[in-house]
């Protein structure tokens, strides 16, 4: 398996980690109230599930077209 493919893997499954530890924060009492207090959740948070969508999506392309030749 080429070193791209297993590289897109590590960070696919990073991104979905960041992505769930996100969604569990966003439900936690710190973040229910500065939602309801300012409307929006707190810092951490969005990074986390920024940063989880980007690694995520980031990792998929290098899986797919990853281990592929170029034309010449």
């Amino acid at each position: 398996m080429p070193l791209q493919r297993i590289i897109g893997i590590i960070l696919t499954i990073a991104g979905v980690g960041l992505l769930i530890v996100g969604l569990n924060a966003k439900d936690s009492v710190a973040d229910r109230f500065s939602n309801f207090f300012t409307g929006h959740f707190t810092d951490s948070t969005v990074l986390y599930l920024i940063g989880g969508a980007v690694v995520a999506l980031t990792g998929l392309p290098m899986i797919i077209f990853g281990g592929q030749k170029r034309a010449r």
